[in-house]
């Protein structure tokens, strides 16, 4: 082995480098027109124009996730104190004549008592769910809760 036999392992050409100009023709290495031929093209899978034309979101909006199950009117006891006179009988019905509570779909809606505010009255809470502060404060005035309703009952007019 002699030193002017030796050659590198690996070749200093340099890559080609196409479409710059210089003496390679018309389309100067790229081979075709359009969006194929531009830096920097990219062209998306055809699934993905497939799936993206499926109705898998539509009809969701923002409010993607809220329940469509019925909810509990809530009623503070301070509107309680303000509508209803001592000894008086808090129902359901009794709420929307005052104008507390409106009625949904022709029914009495569900009602539930929280315990925002403070009560000075003896009141009967009948058909309505209570809240844990707001019995206190009931039972605090010798009030009293009677006839507990069932989850998800719907209380309608019958007279």
């Amino acid at each position: 082995m002699q030193l002017d036999t030796l050659r590198p392992k690996h070749t200093t050409q340099k890559e080609k480098r196409i479409a710059r100009g210089g003496k390679k023709g018309t389309t100067s290495g790229k081979g075709t027109k359009g969006q194929k031929s531009r830096a920097g093209h990219k062209i998306r899978p055809a699934e993905r124009d497939m799936i993206k034309k499926l109705p898998k979101l539509r009809g969701r909006g923002t409010n993607q996730f809220k329940s469509f199950g019925v909810r509990d009117v809530p009623v503070n006891i301070r509107d309680l104190e303000r509508a209803f006179t001592s000894g008086d009988t808090v129902t359901p019905k009794s709420l929307v004549e005052k104008g507390l509570v409106a009625k949904r779909g022709g029914a009495f809606p569900m009602v539930k008592i929280l315990g925002m505010g403070t009560l000075t009255k003896k009141l009967t809470i009948e058909g309505c769910g209570v809240s844990a502060s707001a019995r206190a404060e009931i039972e605090k005035h010798k009030g009293e809760i009677v006839a507990k309703r069932l989850k998800h009952e719907h209380v309608t007019e019958t007279s």
